[in-house]
This record gives C-alpha cells, structure tokens and sequence, in this order.
C-alpha cells in the first residue's frame, strides 16, 4: 500500500476525553490514510456486513455461554436454558447467515475476477483456503498442548472436554465454508430455492415422519447453501432492486414466526445445551428462514452502510476487522476460557462462574464483556500474523480494489 497524495481532510469525528489529543490526532491520521488509500470503487458495505457478521457471533457466544464451576470441574451451561424468556438475544447475535451471504457473493466475483486474468480454479482455491486455515494451525497447537497439560497435571477430565469442544467449537463453520467455497464454480448459477427445498424435505423426514436423527446433518450443507447461493444472486445483480430485501426479510420474519409458533421449532436460533432439539446443530427449517429474514436486511442496509464507511474512523474499525476476521473468530472462545479460567485465582466470580440462571447473571456478565475483549486483543496481537501473512508472501491487504455489484459485470472486481 502507498500514501496517497494529497491527504483529504478527515471527517471529525468526536473522540472520549480520556483519550489524549494527540493520540486522537494520530488515529484520525491513520484513519484518513487508509480512507485515502481504499479504491474509489471499492465496496466498503460488503467490508462493514463481514464485520457486523463477526462481531455479532463473537459477542453471541460470549453473552450465552456460561462455564460453571462446580467443585473442582467446569461445566458448560447457558442463559438461554435457565431464562427461555432471553431468546431474542440470539436473533440478534447469530449471524453466520449474513458471514456465508458475504461469502458467496465474495466468492463467486472473485473467482470470475481470477477466469478474466486467466488464472486456475486451483490457484484461485488455493488463495481463497490459506487465508481461512493458516490461523488454524496456531489453535490447533495451542489447544494440544494446553489439554496435553492439564491431563498430566491432574484437571479433571470433563473440565478439559469443556474446554477443548468449546474452543475448536468454531471450526465447523470453516469446514462448511471450505467446501462452499471449493464449489463455488458448480453454485454460481444455483437458485437458492433449490437447497431450502432439501432444508424443508429433511425437517419433514425428521421431524414428521420420524426418520433417523442423523439425517439432518444433511442440513449442515443445504442450510448455508441457501444464503451462499443468495450471495451469488446479489453478485449477478439479481438482488439490487430493494424490493428484494424487502421479500426475504418480510417472507423469512413470517415462515420463522409461524414455525416457531406452530410447528414446534425452538425460538432460540443457537443451540441450547439439554435441550432436545437445537436449530443450528444441524441447521434447521427455522434457522434457515431466519437467514433468509437477516439476509434481507442486510441488503437493505447497504447504502446506509456505505455512506457511514465514508466516515475515515468507521472505515478504518471495519479494515481492521476485516483484516483479522479469522483471528477474532477462532480466538474469541479461548479469550472468554483464559479469563474464566484465571478468575478461578480469585474464586466463584458472579457471571463468570456461576450459574446463568437470573439477571444478576446477566448484568454480571455484561460488565464481563470488556475484560473477554481485552484478553481477545492479546490473542490477536499475539496471532494475527498467522493469518495476515502466509510463507513468502506479503501480507494481506483490506483496500484492494473491492467494486459494488453490476448486472453484468463481475470480471475486474478484486477481493479480500
């Protein structure tokens, strides 16, 4: 990246007080840099969706998952399951569907981008797959090692299942989105009414005829599909009129109203630990249509997001995240365990070790949240360079050229 000459002049934008103004000068300088530097063209809604994906999930799971000390172990539990009435918490924080429709419309420009400079699916796979799996390998590690530790030190074995599911718990959605990704040529042209009919016809299998449970795994791959596939519509210009926003988000908010109010679906969109059935492992019909319902917003909201990324501090927030997407994602659980499990020096704090099952617990978790943020921010200085450079290569960059959609046009556009 070069500094752009001249320098616009950036947008005021008011700052604390606790911060000192010549660090606050120093951010808004960075900040008109970047701004400077990002293309003209570049669609900075998509940049600010991936984001709002991302840090939706990463406060999700830090509000409803809570390790309880009981004795000398730990165990998970969840708000959800005490306070059935806090299910709307997860509406709002479960957002992997808006993450896969991002992906699916990066994917697909993307790899018509790299057919029009002639280069290979294999190379072009390669590219898009390091960047996912490199911060991969760094978890991985840590966790070996740090179980391998606490069994030959004499934790309890339950407290490291614990530990080591919910912190590789994440890599799920990484697998799903590989394989997404590595049939992105055979999906460009794939109606997204395809898979949410194979979504509909499992729930009937399971849930109305009685077949096997294990048969819904097949949703694990039709249940994204559907918002992948909305991705690839968005980039061949089919989803531009607001109109089809409005259709997703008003037909998605009814079907998932109506299947949660009279077919028995569970209301919380994330699993719920005891309970007997959970909308997201594996997806179901209701968690399909509630993607459809934030798939719909999200189109909505692009111009308002592209004129607030205008704003240098706000596009600079979302570069950032951008950046160490995959950091953030595969270290947040780990972030929450360390403080958790360093909290232990000082004994059974309240929402930290207790159980989640009243306000208190909520408020106590709230005030919570800064110090998971803070450990998150040691995680990412330490790890970040696992994902923003790979061996020989530079590192990765947030202001390539990143252009919105045209009907015809997808050949030219750049991406992260």
């Amino acid at each position: 990246m070069t500094d752009p000459t001249p320098t616009p002049t950036p947008i005021p934008i008011p700052a604390p007080t606790v911060i000192p103004s010549f660090a606050r000068g120093a951010l808004r300088e960075a900040a008109a840099r970047l701004d400077a530097a990002t293309p003209k063209d570049r669609d900075r809604a998509v940049d600010a969706l991936r984001a709002l994906a991302i840090l939706g999930v990463v406060l999700g799971h830090w509000l409803v998952t809570a390790l309880v000390a009981d004795g000398s172990s730990l165990h998970a539990a969840s708000p959800l399951g005490e306070m059935p009435r806090l299910a709307p918490v997860s509406w709002a924080f479960q957002t992997l569907a808006v993450f896969f429709l991002v992906g699916g419309h990066v994917a697909t420009r993307g790899y018509a981008s790299a057919r029009a400079r002639g280069e290979s699916y294999g190379r072009w796979l390669t590219a898009r797959l390091s960047r996912l799996f490199r911060p991969v390998l760094a978890v991985l590690g840590l966790w070996t090692v740090t179980a391998a530790l606490l069994l030959l030190t004499g934790a309890d074995f339950v407290t490291v299942h614990t530990l080591v599911k919910l912190a590789l718990s994440p890599m799920w959605f990484l697998l799903v989105f590989a394989v997404l990704t590595a049939a992105t040529p055979l999906l460009t042209r794939l109606h997204p009414l395809w898979p949410l009919v194979v979504v509909l016809h499992i729930d009937l299998l399971r849930f109305g005829l009685g077949a096997p449970s294990w048969l819904g795994w097949v949703n694990l791959a039709a249940g994204w599909l559907v918002p992948y596939t909305l991705g690839a519509a968005w980039s061949r210009g089919e989803l531009d009129r607001r109109r089809s926003g409005w259709i997703l988000l008003t037909g998605g908010t009814a079907a998932t109203a109506a299947l949660v109010a009279w077919a028995g679906y569970p209301a919380s969109m994330v699993g719920v630990p005891g309970a007997s059935v959970s909308n997201l492992n594996p997806p179901t019909l209701a968690a399909v249509t509630f993607g459809l319902a934030q798939c719909g917003l999200a189109l909505l909201l692009r111009e308002r997001l592209r004129r607030a990324m205008r704003r240098p501090m706000a596009w600079a927030a979302v570069a950032l995240v951008n950046l160490s997407a995959m950091t953030i994602f595969l270290w947040h659980q780990t972030a929450l365990m360390a403080t958790t499990a360093t909290g232990l020096l000082a004994g059974r704090l309240p929402g930290l070790h207790t159980p989640p099952d009243g306000l208190d617990w909520v408020a106590a978790r709230l005030a919570w949240l800064p110090v998971f943020a803070l450990v998150l921010a040691g995680c990412w200085a330490t790890f970040r360079s696992c994902e923003q450079r790979g061996p020989g290569r530079r590192p990765t960059r947030v202001v390539r050229a990143h252009r919105p959609q045209r009907r015809a046009t997808t050949a030219g556009a750049r991406h992260v």
